[in-house]
């Protein structure tokens, strides 16, 4: 998913899809799950030029992306979709200003239990041994920019720094995910589980462990046959329930937390023994995958009317 913040951030994405030939092309692409550049072309009816121009803009703004494979008469370039939703939002300057944004790298997690495979990594190299469950302790894990394990949970404090004496009304959080197969598997179903300070909240069905093609962030040197990219997907808790990628997946709203600035916010994703389908998580972080990014946290907030101090008189 791609998570347009604001309508100028998204200009290259509208400009890139205001076209009939490229959204043609997005539709060829999606139906026949990639092809290469004369297949593309011949079904267009084009010349290789002009398609190449189309390509180009739907590359520079991240909807398509180019690997080379092998064929009978030699290397061709094959282009594939990766995006699978687009998230706009409208927000005016004034809107803004009641919203808290921060980060947490991948390697940031406080609590941890988790089975093998697993593994963590920096992006220049391993983080100890991999499927070694001891490593997750090791004090180098905060610079780890992917973690992956078979089944288990990591678990993240939320920074909650809202200004004082406001409420909390809703919690986004965004994030590069797969499931986890040994080695790679694009079909490996995982049922993942988020919570908040103990309490699930919702789960998604992660498709696959993705290694059909590099990531585009992820490092030279990492292994072909190991966790390649993920999908974004950005979870919303508010007043009215949980939402993935803007669909509702449970009734459990911010109500039952009472979350305010004072408040500790604890993050779980987990992959539970009980699950139907027990296949494991990878987190991406920056300098891996298809997105560069941590998690990104969002936190709207306003007055907590009841607690606001008092004016005193001179």
């Amino acid at each position: 998913m791609l998570h347009i913040k604001t309508l100028d951030e998204g200009l290259d994405v509208f400009k890139a899809l205001g076209s009939d030939v490229r959204i043609t092309i997005i539709k060829l692409l999606l139906k026949n799950k990639g092809m290469n550049m004369n297949e593309l072309a011949t079904s267009l009816n084009i010349t290789n030029g002009a398609l190449t121009s189309h390509i180009k803009k739907l590359e520079d703004c991240g909807i398509v992306s180019i690997v080379n494979e092998s064929a009978g008469h030699g290397n061709q370039k094959k282009c594939m979709v990766y995006l699978d939703k687009i998230l706009i939002e409208f927000e005016t300057e004034e809107y803004r200003k009641n919203i808290y944004e921060t980060e947490i790298r991948v390697g940031h997690y406080t609590d941890f239990q988790i089975y093998p495979t697993c593994g963590l990594a920096t992006a220049s190299q391993l983080i100890g041994e991999v499927d070694d469950p001891r490593y997750f302790a090791h004090p180098g894990r905060v610079d780890s920019d992917i973690l992956w394990f078979t089944k288990g949970y990591v678990e993240y404090v939320i920074p909650n720094f809202v200004p004082a004496y406001q409420k909390i009304d809703q919690i986004s959080i965004s994030a590069e995910l797969s499931s986890e197969a040994p080695g790679i598997n694009n079909v490996w179903p995982s049922d993942i589980y988020f919570s908040l300070n103990g309490t699930t909240i919702g789960m998604w069905t992660s498709p696959g462990d993705f290694g059909d093609v590099k990531g585009i962030f992820t490092p030279d040197w990492w292994y072909n046959n190991w966790n390649q990219y993920g999908m974004l997907k950005n979870i919303t808790i508010n007043n009215t329930g949980t939402y993935l990628d803007g669909i509702q997946i449970s009734n459990i709203s911010l109500k039952e937390f009472n979350f305010d600035y004072k408040s500790t916010i604890k993050f779980r994703l987990s992959v539970k023994e009980d699950s139907e389908h027990v296949g494991g998580l990878t987190i991406f972080g920056r300098n891996f995958g298809n997105y560069n990014q941590n998690m990104n946290v969002r936190i709207h907030f306003s007055p907590q009317e009841d607690n606001l101090p008092l004016a005193t008189g001179l």
